[in-house]
C-alpha cells in the first residue's frame, strides 16, 4: 500500500469513527510526524480528504473536520430517501436469497449483541455497514451504487451519533430486519416503506442528538413524512 493511501486509509477511518470528530484541526506537519511519513503522502491523503467532503480547508496545509450540522443532516437524508428506497426496491425484485438470509440470522441477535458494550455496538455498525454493501450490491445498478457510495461514506458519521442511545440501536436493529424480511419477501413496495420508516426515525433521532440550538430549528415533518 502507498504511503498517501495508508495515511488517507487511517484518517478517513478515524473520522468516520468520531476519533477525529468535527472541528478537529489537522495539520501536515502534524499528521506526517504522528503516522511517520513525509508530508507529500500526508497532502495527497489531504486531497482525497477534501473530495470527499469530510473536511474543509483552513489553509493551504491545514484542514479541518467537517460539522456534522443540522442542514447537512437533513439534506443527507433527503438524498438517502431517493437512493435508499430504490435501492431496497430493487434488492426485493433480484430477491438473493443466499445473500440476505444470513443477515437476516445475524440481525435477530442483534438485541444481543447490542447487550455487550462497546465491542457489541461496534461488531453492530459492521453488521448494518454489511446490509448496506448487500444492498447496494443486490439492487445490481450501477450508477445507483455510485450515488450510494458518497452518501454512504457520510451516513456512517451521522450513524454513529447514536451509539450511546441503547433503545434507539434497538430500534434500529428491528426496522432494519424489517427490510431485509421484505427484500426476502420479494416486495419492492413493503422494502420502500421499511426504508422509509427507517430513515424517518433516524432523522428525527439524529437531529435530536446535535446540539439544541442546531437540532431546534429544524424538524424531519414534512422532511421524510410517514
Amino acid at each position: 500500500m502507498l504511503a498517501s493511501d495508508r495515511v488517507y486509509a487511517v484518517l478517513r477511518e478515524e473520522i468516520l469513527a468520531g476519533a477525529l470528530p468535527p472541528g478537529a484541526v489537522l495539520t501536515e506537519v502534524e499528521q506526517s510526524s504522528r503516522l511517520a511519513v513525509s508530508r507529500t503522502p500526508v497532502r495527497g491523503a489531504f486531497t482525497r480528504l477534501l473530495a470527499d467532503g469530510l473536511v474543509r480547508s483552513q489553509s493551504p496545509r491545514v484542514l479541518v473536520v467537517s460539522e456534522i450540522s443540522a442542514d447537512r443532516v437533513v439534506q443527507l437524508y433527503e438524498l438517502r430517501e431517493a437512493l435508499e428506497t430504490q435501492a431496497a426496491a430493487l434488492a426485493a425484485m433480484r430477491r438473493d436469497a443466499d445473500r440476505f438470509e444470513p443477515i437476516r440470522i445475524r440481525l435477530l441477535d442483534a438485541p444481543r449483541l447490542l447487550e455487550l458494550g462497546e465491542e457489541g455496538i461496534a461488531d453492530y455498525f459492521e453488521l448494518v455497514d454489511a446490509l448496506d454493501r448487500a444492498i447496494d450490491e443486490a439492487a445490481a445498478s450501477e450508477y445507483l451504487s455510485v450515488a450510494l457510495e458518497s452518501c454512504r461514506l457520510h451516513s456512517s458519521r451521522v450513524r454513529r451519533l447514536s451509539r450511546h442511545n441503547p433503545v434507539r440501536l434497538r430500534e434500529a436493529a428491528s426496522e432494519h430486519l424489517g427490510v431485509v424480511d421484505a427484500i426476502l419477501a420479494n416486495d419492492p413496495r413493503l422494502a420502500s416503506h421499511a426504508t422509509h420508516f427507517h430513515l424517518h426515525r433516524s432523522l428525527t433521532t439524529a437531529l435530536a442528538s446535535l446540539e439544541p440550538s442546531a437540532s431546534q430549528s429544524t424538524s424531519p415533518e414534512g422532511i421524510l413524512s410517514t
